[in-house]
């Protein structure tokens, strides 16, 4: 399984933000940002404030203590998965913008070994402290971040054989890279802790 969430995480690169903490489950993962700055109207400079997103929800109920237990680990597992699956999509994005710099075929493949034994080496560690239910998160909270699954991304980058590899490695272990976020069904409680980790309301 720990293979399986370092090659869920192959496309990932280390750019977290200012704005990103990835520190104990106790702090927020996000930090709320406010954008001060002026515009021009009628020759008179205003000054006003962007403020991130605010969202409302219903309080939730919890009809045992074990339903409030199992919110209380999907909180968690948010915090430490999103940062991660954010991370994906950074890289993805830039190992795809470089690659298109390259010259041919043999020059590509050559980068993407070098960043394949780069992410290894970086998240090889991080993701031994993962738990089962964190992997499988991530496999989908990447889904969320990057519009395609984990099983996409490296068909894409390394072709179909090596992901039917890792898709065939992680079925053994009960999970899919081929599973997809559904935000507005089975994921919808997940989404909702998103958007609240996300806006540091979490």
């Amino acid at each position: 399984m720990r293979h399986l969430l370092t090659i869920g995480i192959l496309m990932c690169g280390l750019s977290v933000t200012a704005q990103e903490k990835t520190d104990d489950a106790g702090s927020p993962t996000f930090v709320p940002t406010v954008k001060v700055s002026k515009v021009l109207v009628g020759g008179d400079s205003l000054q006003y404030m962007e403020f991130s997103n605010v969202y409302v929800y219903p309080q939730l109920t919890f009809s045992s203590k074990r339903q409030q237990q199992s919110y209380m680990r999907l909180v968690k597992n948010v915090k430490v998965t999103l940062p991660l699956a954010k991370e994906v999509r950074q890289i993805l994005i830039e190992t795809a913008e470089y690659l298109e710099t390259l010259p041919n075929d043999k020059a590509k493949e050559a980068h993407i070994k070098r960043v394949e034994q780069s992410i290894l080496k970086e998240y090889k560690p991080k993701m031994k402290k993962l738990t089962y239910s964190q992997g499988k998160l991530l496999i989908k909270l990447i889904n969320r971040e990057c519009n395609s699954t984990s099983y996409e991304a490296i068909q894409a980058f390394m072709g179909p054989l090596r992901a039917g590899f890792w898709q065939a490695f992680a079925w053994a272990f009960g999970a899919s890279l081929k599973k997809e976020y559904d935000p507005e069904g089975t994921d919808r409680l997940t989404e909702r802790v998103v958007l609240l980790v996300e806006a540091g309301q979490l």
